[in-house]
């Protein structure tokens, strides 16, 4: 499990960075995260996006995007792409198979800067999260290179619920468990090597799918006729440890979260996720979101990529969901005008041992700032910051507020 100290961190993926990419601006964040006494940076997954810009549907679940890099034409060694071809023998082939000549070329630029940025990072005291989308692009390079891994009758989706009537219809191929068993789970472990490589945590999307997830017929149009299917359970992170030993992992476990869920998590010793913006919903009065539930057994995050920013959702708060707001500012000794702090200053209140609010937070921008809008096309994965908008001032304002909340790095 990720260190238990307290400790918080910034959400800001790359491309929203002021030039979209590695190089002289990721540093510069590294150091405004160390001035503001920050531990951690989690970034969005670093593969190819799909024509909408999504990284959760990225066209390899090893390979990083070359439109990540800083200098894309930066010379390249055939001894350097020899040796990348040793270490990485498991995937670069079909990855190379999938997007052409330069293909390894480009991830040995990538993992150049990254070493570059990661140096840097560590000599801040600055530690990288990860993010692992729990499937795989149809039609993409793993698809392509082991489809005995991957069922053709069905989808991937998520059931109807309060939010979407008809569910959620993904569109991603689902894995063939029993086919990844009989090969002891080798590309979930490859996976997760290639990950850790690159990061210090990760947190694993939708955990919820190990135990059980949602399929949906090929042919069907909507998520609802899907059913729940029985997931591998432990023996993924079981084959993986043996070989990678303690896995730093968060497990997002947000949504419809059974008993088993959580049971699964635990006995892993994987902390879950909980969100600040979730806490005040009156229908959900014993919800583990609510200030006064939380365990330090999760991370708290104020917002996610997938929510309305802290201010956004203030503007649009009910009456009741801001006279609970309030409460749980009073029971905490929390005097805020700004909600966006407010809600900052809340979540590191918590005894989470974690707290991570985004890059748009410490800002206090509204709506028009959120990094993505669940089940829209053409409206997400385009926020940036503008150069020189994170100033020296949000940074000793959260230094603050980090060590008020006995959270500051070092």
């Amino acid at each position: 499990m990720p260190s238990v100290s307290r400790a918080s961190g910034v959400q800001l993926h790359l491309t929203a960075l002021p030039d979209g990419r590695l190089g002289p601006s990721a540093h510069a964040f590294v150091d405004w995260l160390a001035e503001a006494g920050q531990t951690y940076w989690q970034i969005l997954p670093l593969g190819p996006p799909d024509e909408h810009r999504s990284p959760y549907k990225a066209a390899s679940a090893f390979a990083a995007w070359n439109g990540l890099l800083a200098v894309p034409d930066a010379p390249v060694e055939p001894s350097e792409v020899a040796a990348f071809r040793r270490q990485h023998a498991y995937w670069i082939e079909g990855w190379e198979r999938h997007a052409g000549p330069g293909a390894v070329a480009d991830q040995v630029r990538f993992d150049r800067e990254w070493a570059a940025l990661r140096d840097h990072a560590e000599s801040r005291g600055v530690r990288l999260v990860g993010d692992v989308p729990i499937y795989v692009a149809p039609g993409g390079a793993d698809h392509q290179t082991w489809p005995e891994l991957f069922l053709d009758d069905g989808q991937a989706g998520a059931p109807p619920d309060a939010l979407a009537s008809d569910g959620q219809l993904w569109g991603n191929p689902l894995y063939d468990w029993p086919a990844l068993q009989r090969r002891g789970y080798r590309w979930w472990t490859e996976r997760l090597r290639r990950t850790f490589d690159l990061f210090d945590v990760t947190r694993i999307d939708h955990f919820r799918a190990f135990v059980a997830y949602w399929a949906v017929p090929s042919e069907a149009e909507t998520a609802v006729d899907g059913r729940w299917r029985r997931g591998p359970g432990r023996a993924v992170f079981d084959a993986a440890a043996r070989e990678l030993g303690t896995l730093e992992v968060i497990a997002e476990d947000l949504g419809l979260i059974t008993e088993p869920v959580t049971r699964l998590r635990r006995r892993l010793g994987f902390p879950g996720m909980l969100v600040t913006l979730f806490g005040f919903d009156p229908d959900d009065p014993d919800g583990p979101h609510r200030p006064e539930n939380h365990t330090s057994d999760r991370w708290i995050y104020v917002s996610t990529h997938d929510t309305d920013t802290a201010a956004g959702w203030f503007a649009d708060a009910s009456g009741e969901q801001r006279a609970a707001l309030d409460a749980a500012l009073a029971a905490a000794g929390i005097e805020e005008e700004e909600p966006s702090w407010a809600l900052i200053r809340l979540a590191f209140a918590s005894p989470c041992p974690v707290a991570m609010l985004a890059a748009q937070d410490v800002l206090g921008l509204g709506s028009q700032a959120r990094m993505n809008v669940p089940g829209t096309k053409g409206r997400s994965w385009r926020w940036k910051l503008e150069p020189g908008q994170l100033t020296a001032g949000h940074a000793q304002r959260l230094r603050a507020a980090t060590q008020e909340a006995r959270r500051l790095a070092g």
